[in-house]
């Protein structure tokens, strides 16, 4: 096991699960139609705690699955050594843990005729198309996850277990999909938004409409803008 395996498997767990809730939650003829924000929050929540679990049983002891959280480390030790090489096992594992969520609705999606719904399932989108609200947005989130995660992990709390650390960072997690995610859906991870978003670009989905690509640039670079803030906050 390495490090790459280990961020490959804990994010291909982490959509998985993360995108399977939403899938549960949108989908026609799914036993958990419309069982709203509140499971779609607590779902990806769990993600987080399983998706670091295998990440790290795997042989990734930072246990990222986050882009946005590898560039803020890597700002901050001024190691960029491993940074392409989490970047692209994140990327990959949520490629391949959107392509799993597929298979498993596979007969849900013909029945689902309405693309916007599809497209939700893999990819983010705004409550409301406002580019420097929507960019905010994500800015805040991630930089309240690097921080939270920081927090959690910091010097001062060395006596936490990593496994309720785990569950902690899931908790944060929660948090910010309840408080800050009804505006664009909390990517909040590079990673989370573009492995999904060209799953489903590349699937053969029934129904499914445009992938949104004038959009997905933003989930991409105000994770990284909000990592970098955090990163430097931190440092001060």
């Amino acid at each position: 096991m390495n490090e790459w395996t280990g961020e490959f498997f804990g994010t291909l767990v982490l959509i998985l699960l993360g995108d399977g809730v939403v899938a549960g939650a949108l989908l026609e003829h799914s036993k958990a139609k419309n069982s709203g924000w509140i499971s779609i929050t607590a779902g990806w929540a769990l993600a987080v705690i399983f998706g670091i679990f295998v990440a790290k049983a795997f042989g990734s002891p930072g246990a990222h699955l986050n882009p946005a959280v590898t560039l803020s480390v890597c700002i901050q030790t001024g190691d960029f050594s491993k940074l392409l090489l989490y970047i692209s096992a994140q990327i990959s594992g949520a490629f391949f843990g959107a392509l799993l969520v597929y298979l498993h609705y596979l007969p849900h999606w013909k029945k689902t005729t309405d693309p916007s719904l599809i497209l939700a399932v893999f990819s983010t989108d705004p409550a409301i198309s406002y580019t420097i609200a929507n960019f905010l947005s994500e800015v805040f989130g991630t930089i309240v996850l690097v921080i939270g995660i920081h927090s959690i992990f910091a010097p001062s709390n060395n006596a936490l277990s990593p496994a309720f650390g785990a569950c902690l960072v899931g908790a944060l997690v929660f948090a910010i999909g309840l408080s800050m995610g009804g505006t664009t859906g909390y990517a909040i991870n590079p990673a989370r938004d573009l492995g999904p978003r060209l799953a489903h670009y590349l699937l053969p989905i029934p129904n499914k409409g445009t992938s949104n690509w004038k959009y997905a640039w933003l989930p991409i670079l105000a994770p990284i803008a909000g990592a970098g803030i955090a990163a430097s906050l931190l440092m001060l």
